[in-house]
Order: structure tokens, then C-alpha cells, then sequence
């Protein structure tokens, strides 16, 4: 359980990235008051949690019904993981989370903690797919299902507390030193990413 916990942890962390939705954030809830600021964050992080959780404990049967192997979404899983690594090696906010398009109608709305804040922000593709390979990855028993679910109300405790002190964040770390942060979580979600491609690739070729 510790082994799965120390892989689960700063994989669904970094994937979800709080740190990039700050700036994001800040500028969506520019004209908000604080106390609306940080229920949106509050609300945003129990609905991300919610939905991890859902695709943590039922995301196989996806497998089943589709009839995709491991293996395959192990790969795939890989290879989203790699695009929004390579978006925040760049300092970019990731494309596969959200679009241009959803950033500027989010600025436009007057609540943004489900969509897109919850949903893609914190609850992207790409975090969804993480959850649901490390859950099958490691069984469906305690094994598994305690550290990934672990790693997930962890990860979005620590979102909501960026996200309430977003503000403050923002004038000490500047710009440079959110992208500093970016780039490193990239780099590590980038190692992750070759590790999926790699067991999911070296299962595929076996069969």
C-alpha cells in the first residue's frame, strides 16, 4: 500500500496541477469577493474529488464494456500525461485541460467552481485516465483502492488551499515562479508518463 501510495501520490499531484490553475483562477474571480472566491474553491474541489473518486472505483468498467485492455489504456493514459507534461515544461497552460475558447467563457461567467474549474481544471482527461490505470493497475482491493483514494483527497486538499490563497500566491511567486514550479511538476509528470508508455507498451508486446 505504501508503494502504491508513493506512485499514486505525486502522479494524480502533479497531473492536476494546482499550482497552473492559479493564475487561471485569479483572473476568473478578478471582480468576485473573497468569501464567493473561496466558496467557488470549495465547491470546485469537492466536485473534482467526487468525480476522481467515481472514476477511481467504477472507471473498469469502462475497460469491460469497450473491451480495452490495460495495457492499451496503460499507453494511452502514457501519452496524455506526455502532452500536458510537455505544455508545462513550456510554461503553457496544458491544451488537453482546457481550450482558449473555455478560458474566455469562463471569464465571462459568474460562477466557475463546476465548469470549468472542477471540470476540466482539477478533473481533467488526463487525471481521470491517471486514476483510473493506477486503480487497475494495482487490483481492486485495499491495495489499491485506499492509497489512490488517499492520493485524491490529498491532492485536492492541497488544491483547495492554494486555490483560497491563490491571491497571495500569485504576488509572491510572480509569473517566474509559477512557470519554475510548472516546469519541474512537468518534468517529474513527464518520467511518469515514459513509466505508463513503457509497462503499458512492454504488457502490449507480450501479447
Amino acid at each position: 500500500m505504501l508503494s502504491t501510495f508513493a506512485l499514486a501520490l505525486p502522479a494524480v499531484l502533479f497531473i492536476v496541477d494546482p499550482i497552473g490553475v492559479v493564475p487561471l483562477f485569479v483572473a476568473m474571480t478578478a471582480n468576485d469577493p473573497p468569501e464567493k472566491c473561496r466558496a467557488m474553491a470549495r465547491r470546485a474541489c469537492l466536485t473534482a474529488t467526487a468525480v476522481l473518486s467515481f472514476f477511481a472505483l467504477f472507471g473498469t468498467v469502462v475497460f469491460q464494456v469497450f473491451g480495452v485492455t490495460l495495457a492499451a489504456f496503460r499507453v494511452a493514459g502514457g501519452l496524455l500525461l506526455m502532452l500536458t507534461a510537455l505544455d508545462m515544461l513550456r510554461a503553457q497552460h496544458p491544451g488537453t485541460k482546457t481550450s482558449a475558447a473555455e478560458t474566455e467563457e469562463g471569464l465571462s461567467q459568474d460562477d466557475i467552481a463546476i465548469v470549468p474549474l472542477a471540470m476540466p481544471l482539477l478533473a481533467g482527461p488526463g487525471a481521470i485516465a491517471t486514476v483510473m490505470v493506477l486503480m487497475a493497475q494495482h487490483g481492486a482491493g485495499l491495495e489499491a483502492g485506499v492509497p489512490v483514494l488517499a492520493s485524491i483527497f490529498i491532492t485536492m486538499g492541497i488544491a483547495y488551499l492554494t486555490l483560497r490563497s491563490a491571491q497571495a500566491i500569485k504576488r509572491v511567486l510572480k509569473q517566474t515562479g509559477i512557470a519554475i514550479l510548472e516546469r519541474i511538476f512537468g518534468l517529474i509528470l513527464a518520467a511518469i508518463a515514459v513509466q505508463f508508455v513503457f509497462e503499458g507498451g512492454k504488457e502490449l508486446l507480450k501479447g
